[in-house]
């Protein structure tokens, strides 16, 4: 075949397939554009057996309550970042994904979150993961997880929703800036106790020189030299007053400071303090037979400002006082070596408490 022949055909042949593509581009083009969403649906990616917070019902009643033109709406104007966006501000939604299919159906995926434990405290009714991130439990939720109750204070509002490593470090932040703003206000003062140490220093230089050229008289020269000196007392007697106030309002502002970093670590101790808490009922999850037991933690605040914790277990009629979140594997090792070979002898309901708070023994209350 000739070889320019060849070379035409070829074009022609590209020629007809970019045609083509184009009359599809076109063709789907303004199919879209006639083309309007005829329904939703709602795919919960992620359900577990432990339950669900995100059901197809409420998302279509968050979807209409936010009137968000949908259904009827020309394909290519809905606004599908508002819905993703209205759905992934409910706290208990990780990720939410919206597109339109080509049929005209407007599909939403949407993934949620795996809560570790339930707070029942005193204000509180929120959900939180294994990583920290807290919510508001939604009304109607039954999730199956251990639930905290008691009067611990957690390191987060109760209307608080998100990480809440990023709510503690910017409370830590507002404290960084209240202390960098005290120290602003001492900026007047150092410039008035350095004046002051001038005035000072001048004052030590100054002296009286007799009036020779004068001929001056001695009893005229003492006279001058004792009225110095009661003048300089005068003045140092002022000027260590006006030390002493100035050092008083650095102290003052040092003081605020100083309990101002004692928030600041007081925040950061009680995140700590939140996060054993959680690493606990992990550890709790993770034993299949302490799952099963532990079916409360009551926790509380002891006025020294550390966390303890109490166990209602399944078993018995008693309450463990299990104390502070350290050591808490060989606590638990405690425990079931004392249900084996105590409470399996003598009765699950012989004892009001089991005290695990004390050294390499578990005392016992009737």
């Amino acid at each position: 075949m000739d070889r320019s022949l060849k070379y035409a055909l070829m074009t022609s042949l590209w020629v007809a397939v970019a045609a083509y593509v184009l009359f599809a581009a076109l063709s789907v083009r303004r199919r879209r554009a006639a083309q309007t969403v005829g329904r939703i649906e709602i795919e919960v990616a992620d359900s577990s057996s432990m339950g669900h917070l995100v059901s197809t019902p409420r998302v279509m009643e968050w979807l209409a309550e936010s009137r968000i033109p949908i259904v009827g709406t020309p394909v290519d104007a809905v606004d599908l970042t508002a819905v993703e966006s209205l759905i992934a501000r409910n706290g208990f939604v990780e990720r939410a994904a919206a597109y339109v299919t080509y049929d005209g159906a407007l599909h939403v995926t949407i993934s949620q979150r795996r809560p570790l434990v339930r707070l029942l405290l005193d204000g509180y009714d929120a959900y939180v993961t294994e990583e920290g991130f807290a919510f508001a439990a939604p009304r109607a939720s039954s999730l199956y997880v251990p639930v905290v109750t008691g009067g611990y204070r957690p390191p987060f509002p109760a209307s608080y929703a998100g990480s809440v490593r990023e709510w503690v470090d910017g409370r830590k932040a507002e404290v960084g800036e209240r202390i960098a703003a005290l120290e602003r206000e001492k900026y007047p003062f150092y410039r008035r106790e350095r004046e002051n140490d001038r005035r000072i220093a001048a004052l030590r230089r100054e002296r009286v020189r007799r009036a020779w050229w004068r001929l001056e008289s001695a009893e005229s020269f003492d006279r001058r030299v004792e009225e110095l000196r009661a003048e300089k007392a005068r003045k140092r007697r002022a000027y260590r007053y006006e030390a002493r106030l100035i050092q008083e309002e650095i102290d003052r502002i040092a003081g605020r400071q100083e309990a101002a970093r004692r928030e600041e670590k007081k925040l950061e101790k009680s995140y700590e303090d939140f996060m054993k808490l959680l690493t606990f009922v992990a550890s709790v999850e993770s034993d299949d037979f302490w799952r099963s037991e532990v079916v409360q933690i009551v926790a509380r605040t002891t006025p020294s400002g550390a966390l303890e914790v109490d166990l209602v277990p399944r078993s018995g009629n008693h309450l463990v006082r299990f104390g502070r979140l350290e050591d808490e594997r060989r606590k638990l090792d405690k425990l079931l070596r004392f249900y084996r070979s105590g409470l399996s002898g003598i009765g699950w309901d012989a004892y009001r408490t089991i005290d695990l708070r004390y050294e390499g023994q578990v005392v016992c209350r009737r």
